[in-house]
């Protein structure tokens, strides 16, 4: 990872997370939480443009995540839909403490939860050290690790149905090399037009950042009449503010949450079943009848 310039450890961003989002009035998306961080902190292009030099994945939006995930472990922040991140009344209160405060208050929240996640291992029949924290994992969590797991050729394939099943038609998937990133192309009908779309599949991890988009832009020109991009990952603001910049072919996005959340309609990868639930108390008055 570059040295220079210096980033912020997640660590570093609890508090001003915490301020980002009273700022946006107690709540916020992904996109709306990082562009108040950046601008709060005044990050630079040259900062957000530094990448892990294995995947390419740029650092800060990363860190920025984990910031959040250990916030809700602290019980600061809580994402009741996907996507979405909101203050609790704790994150609120927090707000007069100080970065160090926060520091240590998380780290023995993170500690007492990850005591009490290996003693309900520990006490579960059965359970195995493969599933490593798999229980603990929300439905979207598991499904994404899923598909993240399949051959890339297998993720074509999967990206090919979603787009068939979701009303496109006539949809191929080139598998062609040096194609500025074009997986695919396919036709949307919307009432009597028809649109050809090229599409591009991205198994990441990590966040697709701006410079993604503008070559999958740049490999489109002329080929067709609007691009799509898949991931399992996230996109960065600044690669969902290229998507749509004035005077460019628009580029539709669809991160990992709406991936999921895609094939849960669908009805690709999951089985979804009602369940119903009694609540059950006792009737004193009754009681005091007999």
């Amino acid at each position: 990872m570059t040295q220079s310039p210096t980033l912020p450890k997640y660590d570093d961003l609890f508090r001003p997370t915490l301020e980002a989002l009273s700022s946006l009035g107690g709540s916020g998306s992904i996109e709306e939480l990082d562009e108040a961080l950046i601008s709060s902190l005044g990050i630079t292009q040259e900062q957000l443009d530094v990448t892990y030099p294995k995947s390419g994945a740029p650092v800060l939006p990363d860190r920025m995540s984990w910031a959040r995930s250990f916030l809700k472990i602290g019980g600061f922040v809580k994402n009741p839909k996907r996507g979405v991140w909101v203050l609790t009344e704790e994150g609120r209160a927090a707000l007069s403490k100080s970065n160090a405060d926060l520091k240590k208050i998380i780290s023995a929240a993170d500690r007492a939860a990850i005591a009490a996640r290996k003693a309900a291992q520990a006490a579960a029949e059965g359970s195995s050290s493969e599933n490593g924290n798999g229980d603990s994992l929300s439905w979207p969590d598991l499904l994404l690790q899923r598909v993240q797991a399949v051959e890339p050729a297998a993720f074509e394939r999967l990206c090919q149905r979603l787009l068939r099943e979701s009303g496109f038609t006539r949809v191929e998937v080139t598998g062609k090399t040096a194609d500025g990133g074009i997986d695919g192309v396919g036709v949307l009908r919307v009432n009597l037009i028809s649109f050809q779309v090229l599409f591009q599949c991205k198994r990441w991890k990590g966040s697709v950042g701006s410079e993604v988009v503008r070559n999958f832009r740049g490999a489109m020109q002329g080929r067709a009449d609007k691009g799509l991009i898949i991931t399992t990952g996230t996109f960065t603001s600044e690669a969902r503010r290229e998507a749509t910049r004035d005077g460019a072919p628009a580029i539709d996005l669809i991160d990992g949450d709406s991936l999921c959340l895609l094939m849960k309609d669908l009805g690709l990868g999951v089985d979804v079943k009602e369940v119903r639930v009694e609540e059950v108390s006792l009737n004193e008055e009754f009681f005091g009848t007999l």
